[in-house]
């Protein structure tokens, strides 16, 4: 089995072996990153292997899971003229979460942890849950009190324990933090600090290139929280682009709901970091209702870097977003519905990098239809 790479701190440099159960670094308590730097494998090579994100086993840290359910391969169909969704929430737990969750799972057994904690106000802990289930490995899931009540069913009919927290999102983190440092057999399977959940969400990037041809759209929009799926993103464009299997990087668009967006504001203010951070108000998008996402220096250099820019949503639109793709054939939860919510607000010419598509070319953008709608209903 190939060994699995260090983690090391991006803030202070701290290295971690690969052994450890350690998730956040142990001189400033921040989170991880992977020393790992794959070369993709050439687009005719991928023909004939398994259909799911571990086809693309040259980029991942870990290889031949025994906990695979199928995730991946998700299909694109086209909302509007040069506009592509990419329907995630047809995973095996109806999230795209799955694709951080299952490497998550993976890398718990292999560490041989005693048990897997984890926090999340909804996906996250389904998709934890569903593949902890399969690698019959003990789970618990704390999550703050407005989660969806059908999000709490999925996860205890994994077979999780779940753990109401009073508060916020950030409350249920804290709670899961404080347990994982009390019990040194835990693993703390975070999306947010475990630097393997970008690596399995940045098969989400390596997918539209392969099922477009080798190539990717001009923008990618991505609805941000804790930014898991920008971050994984950045990871795949970088790694196609200095592999030569990409010659342009596309500008990636970051969406959060104008109830709570920390990153937007520190982004209009021109700040490499959270600035004058308010409490979070109440938002149909749960999913990414983080007022102080941890990675958030990480979040707005990659949009920055990218050429991309913050866009925001209202409740409003977040509800006739929701019932426009509903109209289309498309059920697909709140959170997962901003993307499209902050398009069909603005008119292409009024952003940088969209045209309109002709000929059958690059499409201008993708959207990710992140989870399904029987998560949490109509907002």
């Amino acid at each position: 089995m190939t060994p699995l790479p260090d983690c090391f701190c991006p803030a202070d440099g701290t290295r971690v072996a690969s052994g450890s159960l350690a998730w956040c670094c142990p001189v400033c308590r921040g989170p991880l990153d992977l020393d790992f730097a794959p070369t993709p494998a050439p687009l005719k090579s991928l023909a004939g292997r398994v259909n799911s994100l571990w086809r693309y086993a040259e980029t991942l840290p870990l290889a031949t899971p025994a906990v695979s359910l199928g995730e991946g391969r998700t299909p694109l169909v086209e909302l509007t003229n040069g506009v592509l969704a990419k329907l995630d929430f047809l995973m095996p737990t109806l999230s795209f979460k799955d694709r951080g969750a299952v490497v998550l799972a993976e890398l718990a057994r292999r560490l041989d942890a005693r048990r897997v904690l984890a926090d999340s106000s909804g996906n996250a802990g389904t998709a934890i849950a569903a593949y902890c289930a399969r690698a019959s490995l003990p789970c618990t899931v704390y999550v703050p009190e407005r989660t969806s009540p059908k999000k709490l069913e999925q996860m205890t009919a994994h077979g999780a324990r779940v753990r109401t927290v009073e508060g916020d999102r950030e409350a249920a983190a804290r709670a899961a933090c404080e347990a994982a440092s009390g019990d040194p057999g835990a693993f703390y399977a975070s999306h947010v600090f475990n630097p393997y959940f970008l690596h399995g969400t940045k098969t989400y990037v390596h997918e539209l290139w392969e099922d477009l041809g080798g190539r990717l759209p001009d923008v990618l929009v991505v609805p941000v929280g804790n930014g898991t799926l920008l971050l994984g993103a950045a990871l795949a464009v970088a790694e196609l682009y200095t592999a030569g299997l990409i010659d342009r990087r596309p500008a990636l668009y970051a969406v959060q709901t104008a109830a709570v967006a920390p990153l937007a504001h520190a982004w209009e203010e021109g700040a490499d970091d959270l600035v004058g951070v308010t409490p979070a108000a109440p938002t149909a998008a749960e999913g990414i209702a983080v007022p102080r996402p941890a990675r958030a220096r990480q979040i707005l250099r990659a949009v920055r870097d990218s050429g991309g820019t913050f866009l925001t949503v209202t409740e409003d639109q977040i509800r006739q977003a929701q019932l426009d793709l509903a109209s289309r054939g498309l059920f697909v939860e709140t959170t997962g519905v901003t993307c499209w919510a902050a398009l069909r607000e603005v008119a292409p010419g009024a952003l940088p990098h969209f045209r309109t598509r002709s000929g059958g070319g690059t499409p201008t953008a993708v959207v990710p239809l992140c989870g399904a709608g029987l998560k949490s209903g109509l907002a």
